[in-house]
């Protein structure tokens, strides 16, 4: 490369884009659930008290709003300092783990922000 031109960084953006959409679906998934649990005249906060299917205290709807924030805190993260590429990765990738089994986020943006934090970790930059 001459001296007169700019170098370019490379970026995860397959990594940064699936982060992205998993935090995005964390966001609204936890934040629709969390508005009809609490809701007045919606289910009266039934899905709060007692869970869906592994009892009480498992499923907390607000637990995807706050891995949906961390998550796109780590796509956004991931993609302005991509030399911090593996450190955003597992940030990404314990979210959307923790919100794939606590949260109300659903199986989608789990699998979704697992792949993308699995690619941030295996990203290299070709310079």
């Amino acid at each position: 490369m001459t001296q007169g031109q700019p170098q370019t960084q490379q970026k995860p953006t397959t990594a940064f884009v699936l982060s992205l959409l998993a935090g995005l679906w964390m966001l609204v998934s936890g934040g629709m659930m969390y508005s009809f649990s609490w809701g007045p005249g919606m289910m009266g906060g039934w899905m709060w008290g007692h869970g869906m299917m592994m009892g009480p205290g498992y499923w907390w709807p607000w637990f995807g709003i706050v891995a949906g924030i961390v998550a796109l805190v780590g796509a956004a993260m991931l993609y302005s300092k991509p030399e911090q590429s593996r450190a955003w990765g597992i940030v990404i990738l314990i979210a959307s783990a923790l919100n794939f089994f606590m949260g109300m986020g659903g199986f989608l943006a789990g699998a979704l922000g697992v792949i993308g934090g699995a690619l941030a970790l295996s990203w290299r930059s070709q310079q």
